[in-house]
């Protein structure tokens, strides 16, 4: 008897239809599988075998054959193993094949039967087949499901449920609501904790308000990690939108913590400078997203920079510009989306101590060189901001020295700059914050006074600005606009915006 159990299969984050087919035939007792199944997709014979003796069936001695269509195309991971079990019980008769064919299935089987949950679930739940009447997936993954089926989902948490369901037992499960984005995320870090560093918290307010990437040069114990953890917390929190594909992308990676369904706060990934380029941005054999996808619609924080492996490095240029990365294999190519602001660290030298105020440098000058040189210059030029942090003097660490300003009114000036640029840039797609704002909106968004002009031209020459560092460092004007509230850029935004670009010149000479 021939069967057929409608499920999904993932290529990075990308969802496509698979039809499992089972025909139960006479012959010698086998079980083959056909249509590219990896290793984790075959093994699933034992798993489902075993899963289906322990929920009460008993499958006939006979041929069983098992195709993944389309056959040309790679499957993965143990989310075929329910529907593999459905259609098996509807070859052999235990359940209507005719109502199996109404639903779809994914999910991990045990060997005693219960349905395990399986990484992806957000990105294949949206991947269904519409008209479609429902989607069984394991009860830990269904309010993942919801936010993106387009059928009803039916949680479930064993193969038994499921042939109770397939056998009429409809009022098993109720149905479940998609999760929203009602609370605000709560941090456990805030800037007032953070004394002193004006310059420093003006400088992250800009990076936060245009979506900025921003490099903080200074000695060890400067306070640049302190700053870069509270960064977060004045970023603007996600749309549902932006929530949506965070999510499909920690889920497919298998990062979701127990419990959640929809990540509510902005990513914040640092990485240990060890990390490979594929670990950074993305690769292997299955392709699975890198830090910098990781980082999507977040921050991604890379400390030491010069420590970080060079090819590793050069290799974000692409993403930084395009927001994108592309995976490409033999078979296939896959695409994971990196939108993230890049917030590095370094010391000036390395001892660290070139430019601090009491403490001697004991680097030559050729070491200083070949240390800064780790940096490239097009890596460079593609960092917005470049920020000297000075330690602090002891007098104002006490407790009882007077807070900082919180991250609460820094995030509300952000929150009104953002909203200021997405009304700028309605109905662009790709557009989100001035920091993404393409060479062909300037001229119509970035219309500066005389003076202002006249002053980045000037800055442009001695600083010897390549064309993109000037229109980043023009990007920026545009985003201090925002803050102080003007629709024109002046002389006053610009010479704050060449500031953050003058560290270049004083280290890479």
């Amino acid at each position: 008897m021939l069967a057929l159990a409608r499920t999904v299969g993932l290529v990075g984050i990308e969802a496509f239809p698979v039809d499992v087919e089972v025909d139960m035939s006479r012959g010698l007792p086998s079980f083959s599988m056909v249509g590219l199944p990896d290793n984790s997709v075959r093994e699933s014979r034992e798993r489902v075998q075993a899963a289906i003796a322990n929920s009460g069936f008993s499958l006939p001695p006979k041929k069983l054959t098992v195709n993944l269509a389309p056959a040309g195309r790679k499957k993965e991971g143990p989310s075929f193993d329910l529907p593999i079990a459905v259609g098996l019980l509807a070859a052999g008769g235990f359940v209507s094949a005719a109502r199996v064919e109404r639903f779809a299935y994914a999910g991990e089987l045990a060997l005693d039967g219960r349905v395990r949950p399986v990484r992806g679930m957000l990105p294949m739940a949206s991947g269904i087949t519409t008209g479609l009447e429902g989607l069984f997936v394991p009860a830990e993954n269904a309010s993942e499901a919801a936010i993106s089926s387009p059928a009803r989902v039916i949680p479930v948490r064993s193969l038994q449920d499921v042939a109770n369901w397939l056998q009429g037992a409809e009022g098993l499960f109720p149905e479940l609501p998609a999760p929203e984005l009602t609370e605000p995320p709560v941090y456990r870090v805030d800037f007032a904790e953070v004394h002193g560093q004006l310059q420093a918290r003006r400088a992250l307010e800009i990076a936060a308000a245009g979506g900025h990437n921003l490099l903080m040069i200074g000695p060890p114990g400067a306070g640049k990690t302190m700053l870069a953890q509270r960064l977060p917390t004045i970023l603007p929190p996600l749309t549902k939108t932006e929530a949506i594909e965070t999510t499909m992308i920690h889920s497919v990676a298998g990062l979701l913590p127990e419990g959640v369904a929809l990540v509510r706060e902005r990513p914040f990934r640092s990485p240990h400078h060890t990390v490979s380029t594929p670990g950074l941005i993305g690769g292997g054999s299955n392709p699975r997203p890198g830090e910098v996808s990781l980082a999507h619609n977040g921050v991604l924080f890379l400390d030491e920079l010069p420590e970080f492996n060079r090819s590793a490095l050069e290799a974000m240029r692409q993403p930084m510009e395009s927001c994108r990365v592309t995976v490409s294999r033999a078979v296939t190519s896959t695409d994971f989306p990196a939108r993230f602001m890049l917030l590095a660290a370094m010391n000036p030298c390395p001892c660290g101590y070139l430019t601090h105020p009491s403490r001697a440098c004991n680097c030559s000058s050729s070491q200083v060189q070949r240390y800064l040189a780790k940096i490239s210059g097009p890596l460079l030029d593609r960092i917005d901001i470049h920020l000297e942090v000075s330690p602090l003097e002891s007098k104002h660490l006490g407790p009882e020295t007077e807070p900082g300003e919180p991250s609460l009114p820094m995030r509300e000036r952000v929150a009104t700059a953002r909203a200021i640029q997405g009304e700028r840039y309605a109905g662009m797609n790709d557009v989100f914050c001035n920091a993404g704002m393409p060479p062909s909106l300037l001229r119509k968004h970035c219309s500066i006074d005389p003076a202002g002009r006249k002053l980045l031209d000037t800055a442009a020459s001695r600083f010897g600005f390549s064309a993109r560092a000037y229109c980043r460092a023009l990007r920026v004007s545009r985003t201090i606009a925002d803050l102080e509230g003007e629709d024109r850029i002046n002389a006053t935004h610009v010479a704050e915006a060449v500031q953050f670009r003058a560290l270049e010149k004083d280290y890479w000479v």
